[in-house]
């Protein structure tokens, strides 16, 4: 016999457009929770993230995730999402930042201008990710073009990782073009570290 919230859950099913029937399913989740069978490492395998970058165990770089990725993102242990793109671009998540609220996640909205990363972008993002230190963050942009550099530049700068361990994983997903490698060289030779640039 079918409980009053499966129920109500159907009805609203049938009555949600397309659009919104991810969103939806994120708010009733929480009342099946005790249903749910998929524990957090099962979750984390299969975690579906486009250009998905392991930085270190607290740093996850992507593109952008959908309503799923998000909620299977939640169930592994993740508890910050930074979206370092603007919300109009072609494959942007309707209403992301409610999404991520609804899963008990924070989330920080970084608009990094594609043709213009500025070095406050850089401290906007870093700010974040100093409060608190060990906070397990998932950092997207679109494609993992922004988010992997701004990866990589933390990555370097403050965790001390060796410069070309870190861009050998930024490789693996793109070059960055002329105003990007400008950008890196610059925000580097803030920080007081060598790096010439492809």
């Amino acid at each position: 016999m079918e409980t009053g919230g499966i129920i109500i859950a159907r009805i609203f099913w049938r009555l949600a457009p397309p659009c919104r029937k991810s969103a939806l399913l994120l708010c009733l989740l929480p009342l099946f929770g005790a249903h749910a069978n998929i524990t957090d490492t099962a979750s984390e395998r299969a975690l579906p993230l486009l250009n998905r970058i392991e930085y270190s165990p607290s740093l996850t770089a992507s593109g952008q995730p959908t309503a799923e990725a998000l909620e299977l993102a939640a169930r592994s242990g993740y508890s910050r999402v930074i979206f370092l793109a603007f919300t109009n671009h072609q494959n942007a998540l309707e209403h992301e930042d409610v999404i991520v609220k609804a899963l008990d996640m924070e989330f920080i909205h970084i608009p990094v201008q594609w043709e213009a990363p500025s070095l406050a972008d850089f401290d906007a993002f870093t700010a974040a990710m100093k409060v608190p230190t060990q906070q397990r963050t998932l950092l997207h942009c679109e494609v993992n073009f922004r988010a992997s550099v701004f990866g990589f530049l933390y990555q370097v700068i403050y965790e001390a990782v060796p410069i070309d361990e870190a861009i050998a994983m930024m490789h693996a997903i793109w070059i960055p073009n002329e105003v990007w490698e400008d950008f890196i060289v610059q925000v580097l030779r803030v920080h007081r570290l060598d790096y010439q640039g492809m």
